[in-house]
């Protein structure tokens, strides 16, 4: 791949590579978005992380990607992202190191893209930081799968969840524009097999809130037995979307987290 493709790339995937705000050698952090969610989910913070370029991950689908096909299975996903991720480590000045954090969907897709790249022989991140989500190996869809629903079912979904405006789930022409991305993230989850491997050596953060209506404590504690590392959870009072409404707390203990690494 030229270098010109590959920024190409790069510039796709990760939308606010340039904006980070942080010095050379900052420790990346790749940031990734919950079902239907966007880059925009984690733009607020970059520069709130002294000496952690924030990369918010651009999926496609949404927002600077919208005329892309989403992916509706986790394999090619983890396999493009790995491509990237790889890619943009390669190329910063971090000494290879980086940290990932993923929420809901975007916690399950971190940890198959540690695996990806496990099994590639590239490097490990020295975090994964979780929320929103149950363990891989616990979690299940047990409801009817998001991509039969119609679009009132599906503005339904995410008003329980929150986070999405009631303006854009109350408009029939704005909920179109991201209905598609919403059904094909869900497919992705709904038909996510997990595979037993060997544990991650790399300490795990769980983020979890007090009135998640996805989330079951049980199986989100379930993080813990995926790491052969350090285990730290946190609770937040609050619904699905709390460590992105509480972004400050959340920073302070992302940042406590990397702090040997910085």
């Amino acid at each position: 791949m030229s270098v010109a493709s590959t920024e190409d790339v790069l510039s796709r995937w990760l939308p606010f590579r340039a904006y980070t705000g942080a010095e050379p050698g900052a420790l990346p952090l790749y940031c990734l978005p919950h079902a239907g969610g966007a880059a925009s989910a984690f733009r607020m913070w970059q520069r709130r992380l002294p000496g952690v370029a924030v990369q918010p991950v651009q999926l496609p689908g949404r927002e600077s990607r919208h005329r892309e096909p989403p992916y509706e299975r986790m394999e090619p996903l983890v396999s493009d992202l790995a491509d990237t991720v790889l890619a943009d480590v390669e190329a910063s000045a971090a000494g290879r190191r980086y940290a990932l954090y993923g929420h809901s969907l975007g916690a399950i897709v971190a940890f198959e893209l540690i695996r990806e790249i496990r099994r590639r022989g590239g490097p490990a991140p020295v975090h994964l930081f979780v929320s929103g989500s149950d363990a891989p190996h616990l979690t299940r869809e047990d409801g009817p799968p998001v991509r039969d629903m119609n679009a009132k079912e599906v503005a339904e979904l995410l008003r329980t969840l929150g986070g999405t405006p009631e303006w854009l789930l109350s408009d029939p022409d704005a909920l179109a524009m991201i209905i598609h991305a919403v059904q094909a993230d869900f497919t992705v989850k709904e038909t996510y097999v997990y595979r037993d491997e060997p544990l991650l050596d790399l300490p795990i953060s769980l983020l979890t809130s007090s009135a998640d209506p996805r989330v079951s404590p049980l199986k989100a504690a379930g993080w813990s037995t995926l790491t052969s590392a350090h285990f730290a959870p946190y609770s937040f009072d609050g619904g699905h979307f709390a460590v992105l409404e509480q972004a400050a707390r959340t920073h302070a203990i992302v940042a406590e987290a990397l702090r040997p690494w910085v």
